[in-house]
């Protein structure tokens, strides 16, 4: 299936100028224009970026959408995939959120840029643990990359988290996949757009 529509969901303190999506943003202009790409700010909480998420793909084709996200983003792109029934592409994903955001409760500051603040609430923790699927109701719509040298995230956790995904597991790398030029073509073979 060849994915016609991508929603992408970056990580906590990120923006839409995370690196992942620009280089994915990139490779589509020049490869596969006629693809739908969305990357938007996502709220600090999760209850509002879910209302953005949903409303913003209402009226995508499910069949041919896709939805990708990193660390806390593919925790999103879980629930959303989850929700709609679409495929998903997790880069590092969060899987438990509620349990590892809680420490960073309080003032925080943008990754891209530090000059922007934003108050991370307590009461998003309640709002993340709403939004946990159960399970994964068909593991095969879901590829992920996990790297094993992840500093944040424990990469048993989410090879257990996607059992039964499609799984390109990294012996090194690090949390942010700052190789993940070299991770591309998997996420675009999985996407059905390699071959455009």
């Amino acid at each position: 299936m060849v994915t016609s529509h991508i929603l992408y969901l970056h990580g906590f303190r990120s923006s839409p100028q995370s690196f992942k999506a620009r280089m994915l943003h990139a490779w589509l202009q020049q490869h596969a224009s006629a693809v739908s790409w969305w990357c938007p700010q996502l709220p600090a909480s999760p209850r509002e970026a879910w209302q953005l998420m949903v409303s913003g793909t209402r009226d995508w084709p499910l069949r041919s959408m896709a939805v990708l996200g990193s660390s806390l983003g593919g925790f999103y792109a879980t629930a959303v995939a989850e929700h709609l029934g679409c495929r998903a592409v997790v880069l590092n994903p969060a899987v438990n959120p509620a349990r590892d955001l809680v420490r960073y409760v309080g003032d925080q500051t943008a990754y891209h840029d530090p000059a922007v603040h934003f108050e991370f609430k307590a009461d998003y923790i309640d709002e993340l643990r709403a939004l946990t699927p159960a399970r994964l109701a068909h593991p095969e719509r879901y590829a992920a990359v996990i790297a094993k040298g992840d500093e944040l995230l424990d990469w048993r956790e989410m090879t257990g988290r996607y059992a039964g995904a499609s799984i390109l597991l990294l012996e090194g790398s690090d949390h942010a996949l700052s190789d993940f030029d070299q991770q591309l073509p998997f996420v675009l073979d999985f996407l059905g757009l390699r071959r455009l």
